[in-house]
């Protein structure tokens, strides 16, 4: 089971579907006004926070281990959107956490954790893109 149990995919899975599932509860917020959807939204944006740095690192694992830190683009284009996802997650948990009721306000910082909340999504759509063109091909032979 060990040569099959794929750790880095189950981490990325993790973290990256719980994104999409925050931008259906923050709509669900803005079309309800219900703040208890709101809720959720913070709670799975905390935990993506903390879940984003283990599928990065199991990421770099493989990618030294499996891919022989190949320097091919598709690895630099993961590298660069999995720090971006992290930024963009700390931002938003930051602005959520530091103004409870920032969904109640017209303010900048309510636009400014909306535009930072949708972008994740197509941060996490490539990150998905890139990771399936990666598991569909062929694995380079590994070193004797």
């Amino acid at each position: 089971m060990k040569k099959t149990f794929l750790f880095h995919a189950i981490a990325a899975h993790f973290s990256n579907g719980l994104i999409p599932v925050s931008v259906l509860y923050l709509l669900l917020t803005l079309y309800t006004g219900n703040t208890y959807f709101e809720h959720t939204v913070e709670h799975l944006i905390v935990i993506v926070v903390m879940a984003v740095p283990v599928s990065f690192f199991s990421g770099i694992h493989d990618w030294k281990t499996k891919y022989r830190q190949a320097k091919a683009p598709i690895f630099i284009k993961k590298i660069r959107l999995s720090g971006l996802l992290f930024t963009l997650g700390v931002f938003v948990a930051g602005i959520r956490l530091s103004i409870p009721d920032v969904m109640n306000r017209q303010g900048i910082e309510h636009w400014l954790y909306l535009v930072l909340l949708f972008s994740m999504l197509p941060v996490v759509t490539l990150l998905g893109h890139y990771g399936g063109k990666l598991s569909a091909q062929p694995k380079p032979p590994q070193k004797p």
